[in-house]
């Protein structure tokens, strides 16, 4: 999870995906960003040949849980028109994964994207997220699914039963044996009487 409110809207969504994850058995890990020690990537290269970043930091683990993971759930909301910034450290790091010719380690790793922004347009940002899922699915990612909750400023998730059990549909059913999930389809379009 990206957002410093570590029980703001993006977690909320997060919470709902890994809760269904975890009926079906899966065990869910979580990590805020915002509470550890993620230093910046300072372009030395080493992890292209080694594959291991160098900087000692809480990244160490969160490599180690990406690789054993089935699936990873990455959860933001946007300031400023893209990402945290705690995020885009976690992002700009995923470089360890990638060998000198630039192809991946990760092999198609499973990915669900989801944000929350406060305009209530869903489009105004659909650029960004779809250079995100463009930029994580070059880093190895097979992006599943993207949820995207707008008009949060006015309308908080928890106010949102029906995104909240489509988010808990989803980790219920990427958690399903043999099942691979759905393929990028997006589950809110805007504010409406029901959510």
């Amino acid at each position: 999870m990206g957002s410093p409110n570590i029980k703001g809207n993006t977690a909320k969504l997060v919470d709902a995906i890994l809760d269904g994850a975890a009926e079906n058995g899966a065990n869910k890990v979580v990590y805020n960003l915002a509470s550890l020690e993620i230093k910046g990537c300072d372009a030395c290269r080493r992890c292209q040949d080694s594959g291991c970043c160098l900087i000692e930091d809480d990244m160490q683990e969160i490599y180690e849980e990406i690789q054993t993971a089935d699936v990873v759930v990455l959860g933001s909301p946007v300031y400023m028109w893209q990402m945290t910034a705690q995020t885009k450290l976690f992002v700009d790091r995923l470089t360890a994964f990638l060998r000198p010719n630039f192809s991946s380690r990760l092999d198609n790793k499973k990915l669900i994207l989801v944000f929350s922004q406060g305009t209530s347009d869903r489009d105004a940002f659909k650029p960004y997220f779809e250079y995100t899922a463009g930029l994580l699915y070059y880093m190895g990612f097979d992006v599943l699914d993207m949820i995207i909750a707008a008009g949060t400023d006015k309308l908080e998730v928890s106010f949102r039963p029906t995104l909240l059990e489509k988010a808990k549909d989803l980790g219920k059913l990427i958690s399903a044996s043999n099942h691979p999930g759905p393929r990028c389809t997006r589950l809110e379009s805007s504010l409406t009487q029901s959510l």
